[in-house]
């Protein structure tokens, strides 16, 4: 078959001299939604006078069905082909919800007054979005491993839609926060379904590259978001933002609906519901390797939560600086992050080996956070705002380096169960985010410390986790088996126990 050919399309010269080919999906044409099975060969019919053969003599004989022209079935290739508009969806996909979260944050004051509730209780709506996404993922995961990426992810988006809309016309404050709950749960798909759609399309350095690719995306949303958020307040009120918010996500679900095909291939897929998942679950958890990974990289997002979660204080509260002079702070450390994952892209990965530019990555922020607290200690006098934002910056600049990589390093380990695999990548980073950030203020808005301990803490919990489970200098931990999931309590063939 000449290169390029894409099964169930019209585009063969009839051969008079031969059968006519009769392709994999004779069935029918593939809807815009068709799996992709990765199947690109031809499959002859038996010769006609066999076929006269085989049929009864009363049978009538068969009429030759007219192919139906059908809109071509994308393959996996052509998809990396179209690299930007994959590119520009999943990333897409995972902005959305720091949109629905940040977009959202300079309302706060005004949801407070309209709604008559306390700060406290307004404060529940970010908490409950915040854990919508993460249990979402353990919920959505699954169920592409079982169901095809496309599905959940339209329904998950549909949810979506309607409840931004819902929380647009919340009459009080407790179903805001029950809408946000719905709005997070749903909103998820996008994460943890952009995750196993790069691990279904990418593999190796390819993959880790893609996902420093999306980093630029989803590291300038949260710096958009707020200056969005903003300028929709100067001409509607806290609602019009989940206007906004509905009208964003109807746009990416056409698009995802036209433009974004089936990735993952029936063959590959779970179908003993419940029972394979917690099995596929279990052997994903018994992955020691995998496992590293997962927990090395939830702490070093944790470490990233606590810069977000204090940030706001230590800078203004402690060095005094104005919130505009926090605003473009926070804008250059998230420039740095995208610059450095760009690096990281472009000419890092498919020169120098994943484990090592993670354990660097890990190093700096180590680094980073030590100067941080020393600082904070007074281990060098008083020192003023510029040292304190040079080390923010460094931190966070190198998570440009640590968290794509953690994310490939996981995924490389699997393939049969992407969408889970992705689930507990996504859901242990946000839980272990998510209880680092209150950690932050124990000891109230007068010291930094907090911040750098949890920072300094994390990290080394995460260089523990890499050093101990991953084993990055043995070289027999990576998976040579093509990534499929373990059996409960078992190891890798060729791993040391």
């Amino acid at each position: 078959m000449p290169e390029g050919h894409i099964p169930g399309s019209a585009a063969a010269e009839p051969n008079p001299q031969a059968a006519a080919p009769q392709t994999v999906e004779a069935a029918g044409h593939p809807s815009p939604g068709a799996d992709l099975t990765g199947q690109e060969g031809t499959r002859p019919d038996p010769a006609p006078a066999r076929r006269a053969a085989e049929r009864p003599p009363s049978a009538p004989a068969p009429s030759t069905p007219t192919p139906h022209p059908g809109p071509a079935k994308a393959t996996p290739a052509a998809l990396r082909r179209t690299g930007l508009l994959v590119t520009l969806i999943l990333g897409g996909l995972t902005a959305t919800p720091p949109l629905a979260m940040d977009m959202y944050l300079p309302a706060l004051p005004e949801v407070t007054n309209s709604l008559h509730a306390p700060a406290a209780t307004v404060q529940l709506t970010l908490t409950a979005c915040l854990a919508g996404m993460a249990l979402g993922q353990l919920l959505i995961g699954p169920m592409s491993d079982r169901w095809g990426r496309r599905r959940p992810l339209l329904l998950g988006l549909a949810v979506y839609i309607l409840a931004t809309a819902l929380c647009a016309l919340a009459p009080t404050v407790e179903t805001l926060i029950a809408f946000r709950l719905v709005q997070g749960l749903a909103g998820s798909a996008g994460i943890v379904i952009a995750r196993a759609v790069v691990r279904d399309l990418y593999d190796g350095d390819a993959m880790a590259r893609f996902f420093s690719t999306l980093m630029l995306i989803s590291g300038v949303a949260p710096v958009v978001a707020p200056l969005v958020g903003g300028q929709i307040l100067r001409v509607t009120d806290w609602r019009g933002v989940f206007v906004v918010l509905t009208v964003i996500g109807a746009a990416l679900l056409a698009v995802v609906w036209a433009r974004l095909p089936e990735t993952l291939a029936p063959a590959e897929r779970h179908g003993g519901g419940v029972g394979e998942t917690l099995h596929a679950m279990r052997g994903l958890l018994a992955d020691r390797v995998f496992m590293g990974y997962v927990l090395a990289g939830g702490f070093a997002f944790a470490a990233l939560f606590a810069y977000i979660s204090a940030s706001p204080f230590v800078i203004q509260e402690i060095y005094g600086a104005s919130p505009q002079t926090f605003s473009i702070l926070f804008g250059v450390n998230s420039v740095g992050l995208v610059i450095v994952g760009q690096i990281n892209g472009k000419l890092l990965v498919g020169r120098v080996s994943l484990d090592k530019v993670f354990a660097v990555g890990l190093t700096v922020i180590t680094l980073a956070a030590t100067a941080l607290l020393l600082m904070s200690l007074g281990a060098f006098g008083e020192v003023g705002l510029v040292p304190v934002a040079a080390a923010l910056f460094v931190l966070m600049s190198a998570m440009g380096v640590t968290l794509p990589n953690t994310q490939a390093l996981a995924l490389m380990r699997v393939r049969h169960a992407a969408g889970s695999a992705s689930a507990l990548l996504g859901t242990s980073s946000f839980l272990i985010g998510a209880i680092a950030s209150p950690l932050v203020g124990v000891a109230g808005e007068e010291t930094a410390v907090p911040m750098a301990v949890v920072q300094l803490t994390a990290t080394l919990v995460a260089a523990t986790c890499f050093v101990a489970l991953c084993r990055p200098w043995n070289k027999r931990t990576k998976a040579a088996d093509g990534g499929r999931p373990l059996p409960s309590g078992t190891e890798r063939k060729g791993e040391d126990s």
